[in-house]
Formats: structure tokens, sequence, C-alpha cells
């Protein structure tokens, strides 16, 4: 596993919890929101690179082109 992607992963939520934080604060609810749902797609994106490498690792391992 990169640990790299999973500082990028750390990073994203954090970020994305002190914007909606600052949001909320504001009154500004609906773009929390939003922004919410950015960090979380933007994570998922990320995890999508690790999966793809999981998924071709039991395929190699057990023999299961085709």
């Amino acid at each position: 596993m990169r640990m790299e992607v999973l500082f990028q992963i750390a990073g994203i939520g954090i970020l994305a919890t002190i914007v909606v934080q600052l949001l909320k604060q504001n009154g500004r609810d609906e773009l929390a929101t939003v922004a919410a749902i950015v960090g979380l797609l933007l994570a998922t994106m990320q995890m999508l690179s690790m999966l793809t490498d999981i998924i071709e690792t039991i395929r190699y391992t057990f023999s299961l082109y085709g």
C-alpha cells in the first residue's frame, strides 16, 4: 500500500473538514454540504487507484486472467 496516497486522503479529509466548519460558522450550510460532498468524491477517486492495484494483485495471484 502506498503511504503517500493515504496521506493525500487524510489531507483531503482534514481540509474538507476545515472548509465545512468555516462555512457552517458563517451560515452557509448549503455550501458546507457541497464542500463535504466534493471532499468525499476526491477521497473516493484517490482510493480507486488503490482498489485497481488490489484487484490486479488478486488476479495475478490466483491467475484469474481472461
